[in-house]
């Protein structure tokens, strides 16, 4: 690929995104010239002291600050005050406490824990999981003062709401391809220094997810890639095994099953995130992109209907957060800021259509006031 045209990073930056690329070769290498993707996707963001959420560079806000991107609590607190809605009524039926994935800034727990607060249904437990020793300093400095632990990994038995916002999508995922009725998968090599894409045979556990896709959307077209979101299924089983009772909120961009394997999506959804600007080249500048793919919420919720979780809702941003109040939160303090905020929040052109909320539970009878209107449950 070529390499595509934004802003050049230091020199510093530089100098980290090729200790990376060595790094990645070396595996390489030590793989026999290939790797899988999902391999090269954990690295590229996970490699200790080198990946992008584990480095120092600045991920969240605008381009002026030099954040690669924004996320929906830093757009607007009007984001965290109507999941509290949400939070507060699940509250009612279990211990309140909140497990937060991937904090990011640490923003969404700051407002939330306010909003909390606000409705008269204060925070017991606040607990962030967060692989990244940058980001959990960040949140820490944020957080100074606030009823918030950091854990290394989800508690067992947990009773609570867990939120997972922009997590699902930013979990390494295996590439696929058909080819002449056969599924190869998609890896890493390194032609002339460089990285590129590099076709094999698919293992079983992948040829028998793609058979599984098709079963269901159809026979995919010759030459037809796509991406599977294996550790995202995993990660939502572990949850399920350790949530005794309680509501998870997963929020993230992504479609339905159907939608995800359309014929007309010839390539997947991988895309990368740069001083936002969005480009496709996952092997351009390794460490200081943002790698991404969009959700199959369709496996979440099998996922986590397998591992004995119910599915208790599931519908756009835009509908979760106007059935949770965020017009009311809007009236009560109105400006012409908060207004452009809520847009960005609600709007199909913007957030409020490509995002979606999935709430799955154990022990929670009542319906969630989320999905109240919109609901599409029947879509998964």
């Amino acid at each position: 690929m070529n390499a595509p045209r934004l802003p050049q990073p230091t020199p510093e930056a530089l100098a980290a995104s090729e200790r990376l690329a060595a790094s990645i070769r070396a595996q390489i290498d030590a793989g026999g010239g290939w790797i899988p993707f999902d391999r090269y996707m954990e690295a590229v963001l996970y490699a200790p002291g080198l990946g992008y959420y584990a480095a120092g560079a600045r991920k969240f806000g605008d381009a002026r600050s030099g954040g690669d991107f924004v996320t929906a609590p830093e757009i607007s607190p009007l984001f965290a005050q109507a999941l509290a809605a949400q939070v507060a009524q699940v509250f009612a039926h279990c211990a309140p406490c909140v497990l937060e994935f991937g904090a990011g800034s640490g923003v969404l727990a700051r407002d939330l824990l306010v909003a909390l607060d606000a409705r008269g249904a204060a925070v017991e437990r606040y607990a962030i999981v967060e692989v990244s020793s940058d980001l959990r300093e960040r949140q820490a400095r944020l957080l100074t003062g606030r009823p918030v632990e950091w854990l290394d990994a989800p508690p067992a038995d947990f009773e609570g709401v867990v939120v997972a916002n922009e997590v699902l999508d930013v979990m390494p995922v295996a590439l696929f391809v058909k080819r002449r009725g056969e599924v190869f998968e998609r890896g890493v090599a390194v032609h002339g220094g460089r990285f590129v894409f590099e076709e094999r045979a698919a293992a079983a556990q992948l040829a028998q997810a793609v058979a599984a896709i098709e079963r269901e959307v159809g026979a995919l077209p010759d030459g037809y890639a796509s991406e599977i979101g294996f550790v995202a299924q995993a990660w939502m089983r572990t949850i399920a095994q350790q949530l005794a009772r309680g509501v998870l909120l997963a929020i993230d961009y992504g479609f339905p099953r159907r939608e995800y394997y359309h014929a007309q999506r010839l390539m997947g959804t991988i895309m990368c995130h740069y001083r936002h600007h969005a480009h496709a080249d996952p092997f351009w500048l390794p460490g200081l992109n943002d790698l991404t793919a969009h959700v199959d919420f369709t496996a979440m919720a099998d996922a986590a209907h397998e591992a004995g979780l119910a599915v208790l809702g599931y519908t756009s941003q835009a509908h979760f957060l106007l059935n949770c109040g965020l017009l009311d939160r809007l009236r009560d303090e109105h400006t012409h800021a908060r207004a452009n905020e809520a847009m960005r929040l609600l709007s199909e052109a913007e957030m409020g259509e490509l995002f979606k909320v999935l709430a799955v539970g154990r022990g929670i009878d009542v319906a969630l006031i989320g999905f109240a209107r919109g609901d599409r449950t029947h879509t998964l």
